[in-house]
């Protein structure tokens, strides 16, 4: 059974930065494509940041572009996100995914491995 396990989620405040880490254990090995997703209370889940396992290749969602990056560690078989300059929005409990295989990479659907969460909070 594929394990993903997310950490690094604290209570921070505006301009901060965060890393988070997830660690993924008996994972398939076609796994391809890793990502983050976010879900704010009261509001439905969405994508943040994917990484092709092949081509190392990231996709972001617009919020995270310039400020988060996502990394792997293949040896580890770990994935990072590196979130920068914080703001009160990106509260939300953060998911690590996992795919073999994916046609859009921000598509919360293309992706059966979840794990269960690091609560991300950034005060004003």
């Amino acid at each position: 059974q594929v394990q993903l396990v997310e950490s690094g989620g604290k209570l921070v405040q505006a301009g901060d930065s965060l890393r988070l880490s997830c660690a993924a254990s008996r994972l398939d090995p076609n796994t391809d494509t890793m990502a983050w997703f976010r879900q704010a209370p009261g509001k439905e889940r969405e994508f943040v940041a994917a990484l092709s396992w092949s081509y190392y290749a990231p996709y972001y969602a617009d919020s995270a572009k310039g400020r988060f990056t996502i990394s792997r560690d293949s040896a580890k078989n770990s994935v990072y996100l590196e979130m920068n300059n914080l703001k009160p929005e990106d509260t939300a409990v953060y998911y690590c995914a996992a795919a073999t295989t994916t046609t859009t990479m921000w598509g919360d659907w293309e992706y059966p491995y979840w794990g269960q969460g690091t609560h991300v909070t950034v005060s004003a």
